[in-house]
């Protein structure tokens, strides 16, 4: 089966920001990428097969023993840029906690909250996290830190989005816990 055109699209975008070992892509899209896109082993190692073989990748001995390096070539260059050229298809998204929530009087109130704080100690992490890889972006500026830049400021405003809704969610979980009490 050949890999989604958006699969290509992170793979052959992560090449082209350096030749890099399957592994170290995984842990790229992982780090880099990771607040709005993910790309599983099973994903990439499939993809790296099909776009060496169809000539838009290429092996390059690497520093360790059985492990290679890929690096993009001229029209894996080319056909990253169609990918790009293309129209985003647009996704639902699929929340857990959202769907937990939506359900929550037959979860419970408490385990509601904890959701809530769980959610909102990922978004502080994520925005601490987001905080450093800008800095680090400033501090050793690439041809493409500006475009990275853009996807951390997009982080960094959902992440504060995050931390907003979570407030405010616990402000009603504390609304739904006094009008309890007093109807007992």
């Amino acid at each position: 089966m050949a890999p989604s055109d958006q699969t290509q699209m992170a793979v052959l975008g992560g090449l082209s920001i350096a030749p890099m070992t399957g592994y170290a892509l995984r842990e790229q899209i992982r780090d880099a990428l990771g607040q709005f896109w993910a790309e599983s082993f099973g994903q990439i190692y499939p993809a790296l097969a099909a776009l060496e073989r169809d000539g838009l990748i290429e092996r390059q001995a690497a520093l360790r023993a059985g492990s290679s390096t890929f690096a993009i070539t001229p029209q894996g260059s080319a056909r990253l840029r169609d990918l790009l050229a293309e129209a985003p298809h647009p996704v639902k998204p699929r929340n857990g906690v959202l769907l937990r929530l939506f359900f929550g009087r037959q979860l419970g109130e408490e385990a509601c909250r904890r959701l809530v704080m769980d959610t909102r100690a990922k978004a502080e992490a994520d925005l601490t996290r987001l905080r450093d890889i800008r800095a680090e972006l400033q501090a050793d500026p690439g041809p493409d830190a500006p475009y990275i830049l853009l996807t951390v400021l997009a982080g960094e405003h959902a992440a504060r989005a995050s931390l907003a809704w979570a407030d405010e969610a616990l402000d009603v979980l504390d609304g739904i816990a006094g009008s309890s009490a007093v109807s007992r």
